[in-house]
């Protein structure tokens, strides 16, 4: 039930970003399973998108997983403070990449709530980039990380949405980067209590 790795060669990240709602996020970190549906992510192109670290395909110590073929995990620490998940795509050369910014819990939640210091089901649990990756146990350790292996992987669960469903909107926190702050590269699940910002 894994996604295949030809999923992520495609060379459309914003079609792989739509495509990855509703799709199930997992972790098995020490035994422990925790996951759930993938309700909003963003797309991220290196080569022409100035609200990605990898714009005009800048290679740093930082971006240069990105530059890898796409089916691994770009993790990175924003404001010193959170880990956010990011999916590698496109193939090898081509920084592309896809945040996940939030999903809906569905397994582990036991484990959720102790990460998250939380004894609610509240969607505060996993409702945004940072929470979620606290909630699933994600980390700088998982940088690079392959996505067809058991450690941090993505399944198609079989539900989908209709076009209808889905939002397609602009990306939070870009206004920096111009004219690429208007691209509607941002997909969400419609009237999702676990969206971060509907």
């Amino acid at each position: 039930m894994k996604l295949p790795k030809h999923f992520y060669l495609r060379p459309d990240v914003a079609e792989i970003a739509r495509d990855l709602v509703g799709k199930s996020l997992f972790t098995n970190t020490n035994g422990r399973v925790t996951g759930g549906m993938i309700v909003e992510a963003e797309a991220y192109c290196g080569a022409t998108d100035r609200a990605c670290h990898a714009y005009k395909n800048k290679c740093t110590d930082r971006t240069k997983v990105m530059f890898d073929a796409g089916g691994i995990a770009y993790v990175y620490l924003c404001y010193g403070i959170h880990c956010l998940f990011n999916i590698v795509t496109n193939s090898e050369g081509h920084a592309d990449a896809i945040l996940i910014r939030a999903v809906e819990p569905t397994h582990g939640l036991d484990v959720i709530r102790m990460r998250r210091n939380s004894d609610s089901r509240s969607v505060n649990l996993t409702s945004g980039p940072g929470k979620l990756t606290k909630a699933l146990g994600i980390d700088l350790m998982h940088n690079g990380a392959d996505l067809t292996q058991d450690q941090i992987w993505i399944e198609d669960s079989g539900i989908t949405f209709s076009s209808d469903h889905i939002v397609s909107t602009t990306r939070i926190g870009v206004e920096y980067s111009g004219i690429d702050a208007f691209l509607s590269w941002r997909y969400y699940i419609k009237n999702n209590k676990w969206v971060s910002k509907p």
